[in-house]
């Protein structure tokens, strides 16, 4: 076999020990849900004689990486070991020097990864550089599981568009509030809970004015230890209240207002002296250009969006196939009568043509019935 070549995993029960020490790479990774962007989740740990030496993971943008970490921890015990890393090791210079370089240093025998970086400066040639060095690679493990974990690195590298997540609260006949537009609270209390996590994890959290004018929300994080995303209004006129307590609600992260030429020019003024308050005017009427939005969040460096609200931001979202993944929390409440839909902005005239899921999930475990699905490309 030329010594270039890349060994493409396949599972066996033989294999069962990479899976063990890969598994284990992802919970590292895993630990920096919501804190690394614009940079991937990336885990790794070093194994000697069938035991590991030295962890690490990437904690935040501009630090080392999580193979860094892990060499320093194995120290001496990393000549001769095995490295298993989330993602392929980067080959180039950013904020950091290239980690495929620091394992080469380190002598380390054989690399496992679990996928190839996305990222065009990579692609490839971190794997090329430790074959040269003579380093034996092994390409693929839990491949699938890693895709996942960095499900919004991977969208916001290729496309230039932030993965986006679509969470709604719904009665079992559909609703969102009631006629009178009340709805605190159709999910139970653990359901809620488990947003806030969400919160936690995800860049962004969006949500359009109608929301903000109807509920009047904070969109902060509550949950333990815990960060505010960054909270996004789409707002075309202007409407938002300026005592809105989205605008004051977090002192950490920032409120962004988008807005169009339809805005009041004094009012624009007054929202951005307003501290951690952003005005994003687009040169459109009345219409927030969706796609420049999304395209300026990853550019200030924000890869995943938790879409909350309402149902006609939600449904144009949808329609316009910019949303990736749901999540539904179904109260076992019926109020009936012409309550909101969570996908009013959603207008499909053909069941051929009706947007469907892939990789469905169910559980009961907050009580409501919560469903998982990925949009189907």
């Amino acid at each position: 076999m030329n010594r270039k070549e890349t060994i493409m995993y396949k599972s066996s029960p033989s294999n069962q020990i990479d899976e063990k020490f890969m598994r284990s790479a992802l919970e590292l990774a895993a630990k920096a849900l919501g804190r690394t962007s614009p940079n991937p989740l990336v885990g790794c740990v070093i194994v000697k004689d069938n035991a590991i030496v030295g962890k690490g993971y990437h904690h935040k943008a501009g630090t080392p990486h999580a193979e860094v970490h892990a060499l320093a921890d194995a120290g001496d015990l990393a000549r001769g070991a095995t490295a298993y890393v989330t993602l392929e090791p980067c080959s180039h210079f950013g904020r950091t020097p290239p980690c495929a370089d620091a394992l080469i240093r380190a002598e380390i025998k054989r690399v496992v990864v679990a996928m190839k970086d996305p990222n065009p400066l990579v692609a490839g040639r971190g794997l090329d550089r430790l074959r040269d060095a003579g380093i034996h690679v092994d390409l693929g493990v839990l491949e699938q599981e890693a895709s996942r974990l960095n499900e919004d690195f991977i969208k916001a590298i290729t496309t230039g568009l932030p993965f986006i997540l679509y969470k709604t609260a719904m009665t079992l006949d559909g609703k969102i509030a009631t006629e009178t537009g009340d709805s605190r609270w159709v999910s139970n209390k653990a359901s809620r809970y488990y947003v806030h996590q969400l919160r936690d994890a995800y860049d962004v959290i969006l949500v359009g004015s109608e929301t903000v004018l109807q509920d009047n929300p904070a969109l902060t994080c509550r949950h333990p230890g815990g960060r505010d995303p960054v909270r996004l209004v789409v707002d075309g006129t202007l409407r938002i209240d300026e005592k809105a307590q989205i605008l004051s609600s977090s002192e950490l992260s920032p409120c962004i207002i988008a807005t169009t030429l339809a805005a009041s020019p004094e009012k624009v003024k007054r929202l951005q002296s307003l501290k951690q308050v952003e005005v994003w005017q687009y040169n459109t009427d009345r219409y927030v250009p969706l796609e420049n939005l999304l395209r300026d969040l990853v550019g200030r460096g924000w890869n995943s969006v938790l879409l909350e609200g309402g149902g006609s931001l939600a449904g144009t979202l949808l329609q316009e196939q910019y949303v990736d993944k749901v999540e539904f929390f179904i109260a076992p409440k019926l109020v009936g009568g012409n309550g909101p839909s969570p996908l009013s902005g959603l207008h499909i005239k053909l069941m051929s043509e009706a947007i469907t899921l892939d990789d469905l999930s169910f559980d009961t475990d907050t009580g409501d019935l919560h469903l998982t699905g990925y949009i189907s490309k």
